[in-house]
């Protein structure tokens, strides 16, 4: 989540180690395929929720940040993300990405400064997508593209079926209510963009699909890990919706999931619009 307003929705993931591992395991091409094509040498992009900053720096080569070209902007609410994202730009060579603090409500930015504005897997985590999709609008310049894609929770679906794993989507969907969020927010955002003024709204899916045997083993171990070890089950705990037997026995059954059939897709719901 990026903002740090008093009345927005709490981070469901949270910050630890396991949950920074997990998103920097993703790219711009298993992540951001659809905008790709729109990019091009010498644009200027924000990245607002730029996480451990793997995507920001793909979306950096794009535009060829690196060189000069061009220019990116990797933006957090908190610290500790951009920690490990300067790590990685080090190690990638990539000195001229910018990584900030600041409020996906009140963007540190002047109007029109940026071709193209960025959220990945932002809006699920906030109380008001609608408003945070209009501060990304004014940013971002008269033509250019402000672009969103996040997962739907509830249409989530697996093979073999596990009692645990669907215990583990039905705790993960209220508590991210009980935190002030929408973990269904792929299908909502073609709606949240109309209603935040954007035009020219054209709304895709795609998907994560983990069916060989380094995905299965991915996603199952990240999410064994984050079940007990984030803030997912410090809120579970806080919100009375799952105690430490309960996580445990969900944690189990992400490690059991694995097999030479197993199957999980995530599906994305995916927007590009004009400011």
């Amino acid at each position: 989540m990026i903002s740090n307003d008093e009345n927005s929705a709490v981070y469901t993931h949270g910050h630890a180690a396991s949950v920074l591992a997990s998103h920097g395991a993703r790219t711009a091409a298993t992540s951001a395929a659809y905008l790709l094509p729109h990019l091009s040498p010498g644009m200027r992009l924000l990245d607002v929720g730029c996480g451990p900053g793997s995507v920001t720096l793909d979306l950096a080569q794009a535009v060829d940040g690196i060189t000069g070209a061009g220019q990116v902007v990797g933006l957090e609410n908190v610290e500790a993300p951009l920690e490990a994202a300067r790590a990685l730009a080090a190690a990638r060579g990539d000195e001229r990405t910018r990584w900030e603090v600041g409020d996906v409500y009140a963007l540190p930015f002047d109007d029109d400064s940026f071709d193209v504005v960025h959220a990945h897997q932002v809006l699920q985590h906030l109380a008001d997508p609608v408003a945070a999709l209009a501060e990304m609008a004014r940013v971002a310049r008269p033509g250019g593209l402000v672009a969103a894609r996040d997962a739907d929770y509830e249409a989530m679906t697996w093979h073999p079926r596990s009692a645990g794993m669907a215990d583990w989507l039905d705790t993960y969907r209220r508590l991210a209510r009980a935190n002030g969020a929408e973990s269904d927010a792929g299908r909502r955002l073609l709606e949240w963009a109309h209603a935040a003024g954007l035009t020219e709204v054209s709304a895709s899916a795609s998907t994560w699909c983990y069916a060989d045997e380094a995905g299965r083993e991915y996603w199952a171990g990240t999410w064994s890990r984050r079940v007990t070890d984030s803030d997912f089950a410090d809120g579970c705990r806080r919100h009375g919706l799952a105690d430490d037997e309960q996580l445990a026995r969900m944690a189990q059954a992400w490690r059991e999931w694995p097999g030479p059939d197993s199957w999980f897709v995530v599906v994305h719901g995916e927007i590009l619009a004009r400011p």
